[in-house]
């Protein structure tokens, strides 16, 4: 599973038909809360924050840890430098071998992307995409390729107020849940593979006793995002859960999805730096209904 997958699964859903009747688009209308996305307070995370999930996935009703993935925020003056490194465990690499990293760089006033660097080794498959965006001047140069030395520069025509796969994350982890009831939908919009992608999340309300195994349990606040259209991976119309801690943090706890083949799920493994205590723990896992093969129980 690899960090884009990954953080897909973290952030939000299909993009909209633009071509839907009018009446379904009145009913979404009504139920959907405007992000402003060229700018937000941050109040949610700090540098050196740093948090680790680990993969799994599930083939013939047997959970397979498959790797894990890292997410740092690092101070870089004016900016904030998010890092995810994501790797396949030895015992799967022979199987598929992951080796990707992520990088984004945060403007800190609009937490709005400035650079962004992907370098992807799986299986066989590499790509060196390199984005640098003129937010103001609603475009973006992507020197993309198989690697860096044979990259070649595109420059690609962006909406106002642009986001990638990361900043979004982190932005959205600042948006304040209160002001949602529950079916809300939430729509941002992204740039990723040489394309802008208009997406949303289905805010499904809270959740007071969620179980994360090794980790304890939690007051959470349960979302449903549903991915990029992506073939390769997930099934159209794809349903996901999400189930971040409910507290001044957001972080995200535990994601899972179907494939096309098998499920996959992500499970907060370790977290540390973060800005606020983590106040949305209720209890310790206390190990009952344990299930083998099932790594959130």
């Amino acid at each position: 599973m690899t960090i884009l997958t990954l953080a897909m699964l973290m952030a939000f859903e299909y993009p909209y038909n633009p071509n839907a009747n009018t009446a379904s688009l009145a009913v979404q209308e009504a139920a959907t809360y405007r992000v402003e996305p060229c700018s937000i307070s941050n109040s949610a995370f700090q540098p050196g924050e740093e948090m680790t999930y680990k993969l799994y996935y599930n083939w013939n009703f047997v959970w397979i840890a498959a790797g894990e993935v890292t997410f740092k925020v690092n101070d870089e003056g004016g900016l904030y430098h998010i890092s995810a490194v994501g790797k396949t465990y030895k015992s799967y690499d022979p199987f598929y071998k992951v080796r990707d990293r992520y990088d984004t760089y945060l403007d800190k006033q609009t937490l709005l992307p400035v650079t962004s660097v992907r370098e992807v080794q799986e299986g066989k498959y590499r790509l060196y995409d390199k984005i640098t965006f003129d937010q103001q001047g609603k475009k973006a140069v992507s020197l993309r390729g198989k690697s860096k030395d044979i990259a070649t520069p595109t420059e690609y025509k962006l909406d106002q107020c642009m986001h990638d796969i990361l900043s979004i994350l982190y932005f959205t982890r600042n948006v304040d849940f209160n002001q949602l009831t529950t079916g809300t939908n939430i729509p941002v919009k992204i740039f990723v593979d040489k394309e802008t992608w208009p997406l949303k999340v289905k805010y499904l309300g809270r959740e007071k006793d969620k179980k994360i195994k090794g980790l304890g349990r939690f007051r959470t606040i349960q979302f449903s995002p549903q991915v990029i259209d992506n073939d390769f991976y997930f099934k159209k119309g794809t349903e996901m859960k999400a189930w971040a801690s409910d507290d001044k943090n957001k972080i995200p706890l535990m994601i899972e999805s179907p494939l096309w083949v098998g499920s996959v799920k992500a499970v907060l493994k370790s977290y540390k730096g973060l800005k606020h205590r983590l106040s949305a723990k209720v209890g310790e896992d206390d190990g009952g209904d344990e299930d083998p093969n099932d790594p959130d129980r």
